[in-house]
């Protein structure tokens, strides 16, 4: 495959719609749409475990893409700051948690097919025995609308799937990491 041209159809405040040229192995031209953000196409993915209760820190959050609420994990866009600070701080804001990350996952794409974001899982650790975690306290930007939920590793998979049976969509970054290929 080669890349010919690149040209934007579109491009909104966040989001731009590209189309991409390029010649298939038997010489046939090609044209491709795709979705670019217009200020970063780097994201954490923020999966967080309580210590000592082992329960692990979701989001519900409305989405308007989907008119629907959905389960996932915090997340954010990283814009400048070091992936940990930005980790860290999309946590802090989305949940009212402070913690420790304990590991970064290499880059990762999400849905190569329609979109040129990358996306990095960051595990963080939040010690709930520390004053500051006792009560989180969001700091939501005034569109958001996120509710915290905590939830134990062996309840997931039942959790998710009562949420979805009450009109909630799912993410699949939640069931992958605990339903995924152990559920079969």
């Amino acid at each position: 495959m080669k890349s010919i041209e690149e040209k934007i159809l579109y491009k909104g405040k966040w989001i731009a719609l590209k189309e991409t040229a390029y010649t298939a192995k038997n010489g046939e031209e090609i044209r491709w749409e795709s979705i670019e953000r217009t200020n970063t196409n780097k994201t954490a993915i923020i999966i967080a475990k309580l210590v000592p209760s082992d329960r692990y820190v979701f989001i519900k959050q409305y989405r308007p893409a989907i008119n629907n609420y959905i389960l996932g994990f915090p997340a954010g866009l990283i814009e400048g700051e070091s992936l940990e600070e930005e980790a860290l701080r999309e946590l802090k804001e989305e949940t009212g948690y402070l913690g420790t990350v304990k590991s970064i996952s290499p880059i990762l794409y999400s849905n190569a097919a329609l979109l040129a974001d990358t996306v990095r899982l960051v595990t963080i650790e939040v010690d709930e025995n520390l004053k500051e975690n006792k009560k989180p306290v969001q700091h939501l930007e005034a569109e958001e609308e996120i509710e915290v939920i905590l939830v134990s590793k062996s309840n997931v998979k039942d959790f998710l799937i009562e949420e979805q049976k009450n009109g909630t969509a799912v993410g699949v970054g939640p069931w992958y990491v605990f339903c995924g290929i152990d559920c079969f």
